[in-house]
């Protein structure tokens, strides 16, 4: 289940709307799916009055489920831990700032940005834990570890050594963390 975040799209959405149904102190509405998302999927539109205007919001959601009030009960009980890594993730891959005005291409965006993240966590888990940057997060990662100047020299197509600019102030630390990362 996830929340849309196009406030146009949404209000698009609101106006294929048949029947709003009252949950708590908004609406609830379904339409059919405005895009074909490779498997079966609903969404859900919420409306909800402010200062005696609409407001409206979609969420999309792949689970089976009997009624709208099910999924909106669902989607209030989740935590916060996608909250919290989107918000790290936004930061240190710097995402607020890139946006794509084409669905596919910010589709393709998001693709490539799902494989940084995983790159980044998997460099974290094999590198940098029970190192000195064990408590860094990805916007120090990229911040501070990753833009240190040097060279991978290769040899036969095998990695034989990893020289870092010595003047950075993380070198020394760093290369031993990227020597045990490519050795892995």
């Amino acid at each position: 289940m996830m929340k849309g975040t196009s406030n146009r799209r949404a209000k698009a959405l609101a106006k294929q709307v048949r029947r709003w149904d009252p949950y708590e102190d908004y609406w609830l509405g379904e339409v059919e799916p405005p895009v074909n998302y490779g498997r079966p999927v609903r969404v859900f539109i919420k409306r909800r009055k402010k200062k005696d205007v609409f407001h409206h919001s979609y969420y999309v959601s792949s689970l089976s489920l009997p009624c709208k009030s099910h999924f909106m009960a669902l989607y209030n009980q989740r935590g916060g831990a996608e909250v919290e890594q989107f918000r790290s993730d936004k930061n240190g891959l710097h995402l607020e700032v890139r946006r794509k005005h084409n669905f596919y291409a910010q589709k393709g965006f998001i693709l490539i940005n799902d494989l940084a993240h995983n790159l980044l966590a998997d460099f974290y888990h094999r590198a940098l834990l029970g190192s000195r940057f064990e408590t860094y997060g990805i916007k120090r990662i990229v911040r501070d570890l990753l833009r240190t100047p040097g060279n991978l020299v290769f040899e036969q197509g095998n990695l034989v050594r990893i020289e870092l600019l010595s003047k950075k102030q993380f070198s020394k630390d760093l290369a031993i963390c990227l020597e045990r990362y490519c050795s892995g």
